[in-house]
């Protein structure tokens, strides 16, 4: 599980830090630079997470073929959602070129910024299909129960993503079209990696690299549940923004930096996910549903101790990493108590995260699709409830995210009680 989870990790956080570092280099050029960043950043990152079913479904299929022994097959059915992912994201490439202008129109983009956020959108468009190709070798990759080569991968990556940033930016003078031309670069310098390495596994266990269509077809229905959970996934994150935006500008403000912290501890529960989708989909593909839910327990355990530690940090820390974020004392008094609530929160968020990966790695993607809109309708109840009597972020967070992650461990804990999501061989029918 260590072997698994540790370098999904760091390779998890990699991205995270350099993106920040990516919009240290476009601030310096100006406000409006910034500002388009954040408007084409936002596009980009929502296309991409939207597609995150494109690793996440390999992840499942792949380690279900290799428990049945079936390695071959395994690969192949990796290169089938590469297929998906390239034509996926030519689709995007076009749209994201041609409707630039449109989209930043859409998102109220100021006249001094809409210009930047245009260029650095059409010119990171070109990237689209390398990300959606990293997002599906990486998921190959984790089913063949390596996740360190996508850390190596990622570090390089992201590494030289700086790097050229910084020379194109300053060095070249090309300002934000040189930011997102550097990550171009990146991402299919990434993208022809992680195809290096499918291409070798592929021709070292004799399975073909040409499109199959019906693979191809058989990769997306794999992945249209776990769509469908991701957008419910946006659309609470979104609910939540904009509630924290009508109750003002220092609530936003706080919700933004909480949330970022979230978020990074997030990124080490998401790590144990991923062993669970693994350790979980070779299991079962071995035909050994004991071992599966033996496994689940252990990393159950692990996840709920994981979480308690990280709540008790997010309390004991706040005194030297809040000044890091804001010097406003209104913003400063109300991320400690908004803090209380989220650390409060770490220990059901760790058995959700794991839960959320075994169900995934079970290829019980049909549940998750079902249960991630009941979820939305409850943490929309709990925003408008809180809205309507007049309750701040605190209470936002209590209530709101409070029934957002209980709703979903009830769930997801209901589910895996039962027998229903383990079903052995090599494929879920």
């Amino acid at each position: 599980m260590l072997r698994l989870a540790v370098p999904a990790f760091f390779a998890l956080v990699a991205e995270p830090l350099f993106i920040l570092a990516d919009a240290a280099i476009v601030g310096h050029l100006g406000t409006p630079q910034l500002a388009g960043l954040g408007i084409a950043g936002t596009v980009l990152s929502t296309l991409v997470n939207l597609c995150v079913f494109l690793a996440y479904a390999t992840t499942a299929s792949v380690a279900r073929l290799v428990g049945a022994g079936d390695r071959r097959g395994a690969i192949r059915q990796g290169v089938d959602g590469l297929w998906l992912g390239t034509l996926i994201g030519a689709a995007l490439l076009v749209v994201g070129v041609i409707a630039a202008p449109w989209i930043v129109d859409a998102f109220g983009a100021s006249a001094t910024a809409a210009p930047h956020a245009t260029t650095y959108l059409r010119i990171s468009s070109l990237g689209i299909p390398a990300m959606l190709i990293v997002l599906a070798a990486t998921g190959v990759l984790r089913g063949l129960q390596d996740t360190r080569t996508p850390l190596v991968v990622a570090v390089a990556g992201f590494a030289a993503n700086l790097v050229l940033n910084l020379v194109l930016v300053y060095g070249f003078d090309f300002g934000i079209a040189g930011s997102a031309w550097g990550t171009v670069i990146a991402q299919w310098a990434m993208a022809a990696a992680y195809l290096a390495v499918v291409v070798r596994g592929a021709r070292a266990h004799e399975a073909r690299l040409v499109p199959d269509f019906s693979g191809i077809r058989a990769s997306a229905a794999a992945g249209a549940p776990l769509f469908v959970r991701t957008v419910s996934l946006r659309a609470i994150l979104i609910i939540g923004a904009v509630a924290a935006t009508r109750m003002g500008d220092t609530e936003i403000a706080t919700h933004q930096v909480a949330w970022q912290i979230w978020t990074f501890l997030a990124f080490a529960l998401d790590a144990l996910a991923i062993a669970a989708q693994a350790i979980v989909g070779r299991a079962l593909g071995a035909g050994d549903a004991a071992g599966a839910r033996s496994a689940t327990r252990r990393m159950l355990a692990w996840s709920v101790w994981t979480g308690v530690v990280f709540g008790l940090v997010i309390v004991a820390a706040r005194p030297l990493y809040v000044p890091w974020f804001t010097g406003d004392p209104d913003v400063r008094h109300l991320l400690g108590a908004v803090l209380l609530a989220a650390a409060a929160l770490q220990p059901l968020a760790g058995p959700v995260f794991v839960l959320d990966g075994v169900l995934i790695g079970a290829g019980d993607g049909r549940f998750l699709a079902l249960m991630m809109p009941a979820v939305l309708l409850v943490f929309a109840g709990a925003v408008a409830a809180v809205t309507a009597l007049g309750g701040g972020l605190v209470a936002l967070w209590w209530c709101g995210v409070g029934s957002f992650m209980a709703a979903r461990l009830l769930l997801l804990g209901w589910r895996a009680k039962g027998d229903a999501w383990l079903v052995t061989g090599a494929r879920v029918k």
